[in-house]
Order: C-alpha cells, then sequence, then structure tokens
C-alpha cells in the first residue's frame, strides 16, 4: 500500500474497526484525549436507563474505548451500541465509526482478551453473579449500588476481588462530590465535636409481588432476565420498561430484585454515614426495631445511633454532634454554627480520601492498582447496613448484629435471610 496516497479518511477505513481505533494516534484523536496506549478498554454489561448516564460519564473522561456491551434486551442493547458509536463517529470527524459491538450473553464479553474493566449496571440480584465471574476472568469492576442483594453476595464480590488481585469501584458516586466530602470531613475532624446521631432520611423495605403478567416484548430474554432467581416472575413492563418509558425500572421495589428504597437511595445515604463515622471496614452491633413506619435505630459499639427515618421528602444525611450539626443532601450542605460550612480543608486533612470525578478514580486505580475511593469492602458493608435492616424490616423485631463475623447472634431465622437460593448455573 502506497502510505503517501492514503489519506486520513481512508486510513481510518482500512482494517478491522476496533483495531484501527487502537491504532489512531493522538493528533487524531485530539486535544484532550490520551494515545490510544493508554485508554482503557471497557465492556458494559447491562444497558438500561442507568446505563446512559455512566457511558457518557466514562466517554467524557477521554480515557476509556468502549468496545462492548451486552444486555438481555435487545433494543437496548443496540440503541446502547448506537450512542456509543455515534459519540466516536462525531469526535473522530468521521460519518460512521463502528467501536463498540453487541454481545447478548455477558459471558462472551469476559472472555476477550481485548476488554479490561467492565461497568455492571444490571438490577441488582444480577449484580454478584456477574462481578464474581467477571474477577475471575482477570476484569476490573465498576458496579453499581446498592453491591448487591444480600450480605453473603456481598461477602462472595470480595472475596472474588481479593483473590483475583482486581480494581473494584462502587457506583456510590456521593462521594466524589464535593458537598459530601466536606461533610465527612468536618464530622471527622471533629468540628461538631463528639457524634451522637446520625438521621437518615431515605425509603422503606421492598415489598411483595403484586404485578400482573404481560405479553413479553421481541427481543427480550426473560428467562436469562431472572438470571441467578429460583423464584420465577412474569414479564411486566413495571420491570423491564420499552425504551421510551418515562419512569425508572421498578424491578427495585421487589424483594425478588432489589431491597426497596431501603438499598436504593440507602446505599447513597447510608453509605455517607458509614464514611462519616469511619466504618468502612464495619458496621453497627443492634438494630433496635420499634413499630411498622417508625424506622430503625441502628447502634454502633462506640455509642452513635444511626437512625434510619422512612419518611416522605429530601433524601439526606443529618450528622449530630455534642458542638453542632451537619445536614448534607446533593446540591445542599447546611451546618450549625453555620459558618462551620466555610471551613477549608486539604486533601487527605481527617484521613478522608478526597475525589472529584468517581469515573477518573476508578480508571486511575486501574493504571495504579491503588483502590479506589468505594473500594468493593466500603460498598459491600454500606449494603449490608442496608440489608440487614431489610430483614429487620421483615422479621418485625430488633437484632443483634455481629460486623466481624457478618451474622446476627442467636437468630438462625435472620441469619437464613443473609442469602438466598440461587441457580445452579449462577451460584457465587
Amino acid at each position: 500500500m502506497n502510505t503517501k496516497c492514503l489519506n486520513r479518511r481512508d486510513f481510518l477505513k482500512a482494517g478491522a474497526v476496533v483495531s484501527s481505533f487502537m491504532i489512531v494516534p493522538r493528533h487524531v484523536l485530539g486535544r484532550g484525549y490520551r494515545a490510544p496506549s493508554d485508554m482503557i478498554a471497557l465492556g458494559f454489561i447491562g444497558c438500561g436507563r442507568q446505563s446512559g448516564g455512566l457511558r457518557n460519564r466514562f466517554l467524557d473522561t477521554r480515557e476509556t474505548r468502549i468496545i462492548a456491551a451486552s444486555d438481555v434486551y435487545a433494543v437496548k442493547q443496540d440503541a446502547f451500541v448506537n450512542a456509543a458509536n455515534k459519540w466516536y463517529s462525531e469526535k473522530l470527524g468521521q460519518g460512521t465509526y463502528r467501536a463498540a459491538a453487541g454481545i447478548k450473553d455477558f459471558r462472551e464479553m469476559l472472555s476477550r482478551k481485548d476488554i479490561d474493566a467492565v461497568v455492571i449496571a444490571a438490577p441488582d440480584h444480577w449484580h454478584a453473579a456477574m462481578a464474581v465471574r467477571a474477577a475471575e476472568a482477570g476484569k476490573d469492576i465498576y458496579c453499581e449500588k446498592p453491591l448487591s442483594l444480600t450480605v453473603k453476595e456481598g461477602r462472595a464480590m470480595v472475596n472474588a476481588t481479593r483473590k483475583h488481585n482486581r480494581v473494584f469501584q462502587t457506583g456510590s458516586m456521593q462521594r466524589s462530590a464535593p458537598e459530601f466530602t466536606k461533610a465527612v470531613q468536618l464530622v471527622r475532624s471533629g468540628a461538631i465535636g463528639t457524634i451522637k446521631k446520625v438521621y437518615v432520611n431515605v425509603g422503606g423495605p421492598p415489598k411483595v409481588w403484586d404485578l400482573q403478567s404481560e405479553t413479553r416484548p421481541d427481543g427480550l430474554d426473560w428467562d436469562l432476565w431472572m438470571g441467578p432467581n429460583t423464584i420465577e416472575r412474569p414479564y411486566n413492563n413495571e420491570l423491564a420498561p420499552a425504551m421510551d418509558a418515562k419512569f425508572w425500572p421498578k424491578w427495585r421495589d421487589y424483594v425478588e430484585f432489589g431491597g426497596g428504597g431501603m438499598t436504593d437511595w440507602g446505599a447513597h445515604m447510608f453509605d455517607i454515614a458509614q464514611w462519616g463515622l469511619n466504618m468502612d471496614a464495619s458496621g453497627p452491633n443492634e438494630l433496635v426495631y420499634s413499630e411498622p413506619g417508625k424506622g430503625l435505630i441502628y447502634k454502633y459499639a462506640n455509642g452513635v445511633e444511626v437512625v434510619h427515618r422512612p419518611i416522605e421528602g429530601k433524601q439526606h444525611c443529618h450528622f449530630v454532634g455534642t458542638d453542632g450539626e451537619v445536614f448534607v443532601a446533593r446540591g445542599e450542605l447546611r451546618t450549625t454554627p453555620e459558618p462551620l460550612k466555610d471551613k477549608v480543608f486539604n486533601a487527605g486533612d481527617a484521613g478522608v480520601y478526597v475525589s472529584t470525578n468517581h469515573y477518573k478514580d476508578f480508571l486511575d486505580a486501574i493504571r495504579t492498582r491503588k483502590p479506589p475511593i468505594c473500594d468493593v469492602e466500603t460498598g459491600h458493608r454500606t449494603a449490608s447496613v442496608c440489608n440487614i435492616g431489610n430483614v429487620a424490616y421483615g422479621l418485625g423485631r430488633s437484632l443483634k448484629w455481629d460486623p466481624v463475623k457478618e451474622d446476627f447472634e442467636g437468630d438462625k431465622k435472620a441469619s437464613q435471610l443473609l442469602g438466598r437460593p440461587m441457580r445452579k448455573e449462577w451460584k457465587v
């Protein structure tokens, strides 16, 4: 081939599409892009509503190549792939560009050697089965919150990550937002004295099945959507909405697939409580139940009480200390005394890890092999707080919890609820 006569358009068309992207020089990618050898190749598992935002956030870093996407619903997988390829086409100045490929079975994606890491954005009942297999395949992992459907599944995810030396970022992105970072810095620095109580305002536990069977749309593999579950449920649009749906999928509301508001928003706000209390590797030792709808009190060994308030209103985390208070919600930070919110901290003050971009933090961790801001153990401990709370709500009674053994004390029935039966093919 006469390279002197090879223009830019012909060059980009030459060869296989993915390999052509890998050899595109830095100047073609444009200012702000990394050289192809520096880019991290990503595969997405789950192409529903949440995945679109994640895709854009990772693309915005200019440090990744999304080369594969997997979903059991063909129309969603295709839409994701088309959106990724459109982004690359526009950024590379081409009319058409094929970088990402659709793969129905995520296990095929995990077998590919050209994928460095996976982003798991599937429903909660799938997280453990996918993450454990990803770790076994040597992939680094970004997994949406809440990390796991049960405590035992979360511990299996931690064990697999450690065994195979993987980097794992939990999608609790509030840890990379300035208002939450400042809140935790204030609490951990002693600015409001000794912490006595923390109020967490998020929804309540999941509900029992109440949906009717509906006609399954073409292109949806419902058996694969059910995945690890041994309890089968019929298709309903509330669980796997059509592409044009204006609501978030409601699988998270049902005990078979999610943990209700307790894990959905709880994985965000209990996470800030755990972070502020420096309990990322531990948890409470007692759960005090009063009556339905009145909340739950988590008691920690140091005397702090975290109060879950399942009431309507803005989700938030509210720390109360002997010398002041810190209230934090998305886009909002209030303190008592008020001037405290203007206190300036440097990175690392009060032992607080500072990240300003949750997605880039993950990519940086892949390169350095150091833990990211919300490592798998951290995500597991937060999910555990939410999940054991749901056990207490489900049983309607107080419970003693051992955060070291990760088991309830003297309560076999409660302990049985720390895991769930899984199909043999998907056990972890």
